[in-house]
């Protein structure tokens, strides 16, 4: 596909998402409208009835390729109260003045209707919608209908279960429906910005998304551990299949669980990440050892914030670390020990319950406590590079435009030194950037030597 058909098939979704929000928009103010209108008629004050102005047809429906609103709506089959009640959410994002109806005053108490519901924000200076908010646009004073979705929005809609749609928690026993109705940071980002949800590394997110740009060809690994991957790869792309056309879901666990074990270098990250680039997976590495807290409660807060923003995302969770909290424990001798172990029980049923892939890396399967591992789906070892893959990632590992010097043999180097291959990536490095600080683009031996001589400094050893 050239960058012209790219440009106008942006512009063509594009189109078609504004008009789909924009008849989303015609048809919640209608809604409303009608609403107001009909609660202010004295002589027929519930003559109107949600859905009689039923929602639009989108674009999915009418052509071959949608906007990614429209599959969204679809894919999910949401009634007409669902759909209101998302575009409810979305609108402080796309068109909060649409709202502004709902500031009126009650000329009998001088303040805003207590119906309306709606909160005042720090920083936004439109109306916020409630939990209330969306009762009264639906039912009107219909205190049947008040209560049949009362218990929709408390636990049968799949936007609630699914996390799109939240509500904001109450203070001091408060009725629930005076929390704020939030639509979710991932499908505000989905939904609005047409984009990914793709959280930044932070305190209310401590992961980081880790990526590559090698390829398949570049994972220079022994063929069983190559075998071990691509069972993972499997489940990663056909793991739906077999829990739902199969119906295995009961039989079972919704996700894959794999520990990678090997020394430092091996390709425990590069594996991970190679996986989620060929399954089109975001991967997003957790180092355990560095959100593991002394303080005690802590720990499960920093894993419920990752677990939480993964649930409906299509990701492979990378712990790094995870001796920090799978590694082998000696009896409870006091209440850290307890709470710590809490939080492995924790840790391992969010693990469990998660529709994806989960890897826990480690240096050693020595250090990982033999009950942990028999609850995992696989076991896979990264083992030093033997001597004939040392010599494929040396001759890889090269840019096209360097020349290795003549005296430069990689089959003699690859048998000398055992090292990891991203101890060999390190020496890479050295001996190119020492080519180019001279101004050429030859390798030398000499340069190879000495880089092989400093990593073997760093870890303490001597060539």
């Amino acid at each position: 596909m050239d960058a012209t058909t790219d440009t106008r098939r942006m512009v063509n979704d594009l189109s078609a998402y504004v008009s789909d929000l924009e008849a989303e928009l015609e048809w919640f103010a209608k809604v409303l409208d009608a609403r107001l209108k009909n609660y202010f008629d004295q002589k027929q004050p519930n003559a109107f009835q949600f859905p009689s102005l039923p929602p639009p047809a989108l674009s999915d429906e009418l052509q071959a390729h949608g906007s990614s609103y429209a599959q969204f709506v679809n894919s999910l089959s949401l009634s007409a109260e669902e759909r209101l009640l998302l575009i409810l959410t979305l609108i402080p994002y796309i068109r909060p003045q649409l709202l502004d109806v709902l500031w009126s005053n009650n000329s009998a108490t001088t303040r805003g209707f207590t119906e309306f519901g709606g909160i005042n924000g720090a920083s936004h200076g439109g109306f916020l919608p409630t939990v209330e908010t969306a009762l009264f646009i639906l039912t009107g004073d219909n205190l049947k209908q008040r209560l049949t979705l009362m218990q929709l929005l408390h636990n049968e809609s799949c936007l609630i279960r699914q996390g799109i749609i939240q509500t904001s928690t109450v203070q001091n026993n408060e009725p629930w429906p005076s929390g704020q109705l939030q639509i979710s940071r991932e499908f505000v980002d989905q939904l609005v910005y047409g984009s990914p949800y793709k959280p930044e590394f932070g305190t209310e997110f401590p992961a980081k998304r880790v990526e590559t740009a090698l390829t398949w060809d570049d994972l220079i690994l022994p063929p069983s551990t190559l075998e071990q991957l691509e069972e993972i790869r499997q489940w990663v792309i056909h793991g739906d299949t077999l829990l739902s056309d199969w119906g295995m879901q009961d039989k079972l666990s919704p996700g894959f669980i794999s520990l990678f074990h090997g020394p430092p270098g091996t390709g425990k990250t590069m594996s991970a990440c190679l996986l989620g680039k060929h399954c089109n997976c975001d991967v997003y590495k957790v180092d355990l050892s560095a959100i593991v807290s002394k303080y005690i409660g802590e720990t499960e807060k920093n894993l419920a914030k990752i677990f939480d923003a993964a649930e409906n995302q299509n990701w492979i969770l990378f712990f790094d670390e995870a001796d920090a909290l799978f590694g082998k424990r000696t009896k409870v001798d006091d209440s850290h020990d307890r709470y710590a172990n809490q939080e492995i029980s924790f840790l391992l049923q969010r693990i469990e319950d998660f529709r994806g892939v989960v890897i826990l890396a480690s240096n050693f399967k020595s250090n990982i406590d033999d009950s942990f591992i028999r609850r995992f789906q696989s076991v896979v070892q990264f083992a030093m590079p033997k001597a004939a893959e040392r010599q494929k990632i040396w001759i890889n590992a090269f840019s096209s435009k360097a020349i290795p010097e003549p005296e430069l043999n990689f089959a003699k180097t690859a048998a000398k030194y055992e090292v990891s291959g991203g101890t060999i990536m390190n020496v890479v490095r050295f001996a190119s950037l020492r080519a180019v600080s001279r101004g050429n683009r030859i390798i030398l031996r000499d340069d190879i030597e000495e880089g092989l001589r400093r990593e073997q400094l760093k870890e303490g050893r001597n060539l």
